[in-house]
C-alpha cells in the first residue's frame, strides 16, 4: 500500500464540513465518483494530479465567495 499524504483525509472532510456537503454533493461538483471522495477521506487513495486541480480551483472558488476558509498552506 503507498504513502498517502497525511492531510489529504482531513483535508477533503474539512472542505465538505465547512462546506455543508456530502461525499455525494463533493464528488459531484469535482467530476468524480462518491467512492473516490470516500476513499481519499479515509486515506485510500489521494487525488490524482487532476483531481487535485479540480479540488483546488472548487476550493479557490469557494473561498473567492466567502463560503471556505482554509489555511494557503492547507490547499491540495
Amino acid at each position: 500500500m503507498k504513502h498517502i499524504h497525511p492531510q489529504y483525509p482531513s483535508l477533503v472532510k474539512n472542505i465538505r464540513q465547512q462546506l455543508a456537503m456530502s461525499q455525494e454533493d463533493l464528488a459531484r461538483e469535482l467530476g468524480v465518483s462518491y467512492a473516490t471522495v470516500n476513499r481519499w477521506e479515509n486515506g485510500l487513495s489521494r487525488p490524482s494530479k487532476l483531481a487535485r486541480a479540480q479540488l483546488n480551483a472548487f476550493c479557490e472558488r469557494m473561498r473567492e465567495v466567502g463560503m471556505l476558509n482554509l489555511p494557503e498552506a492547507g490547499r491540495g
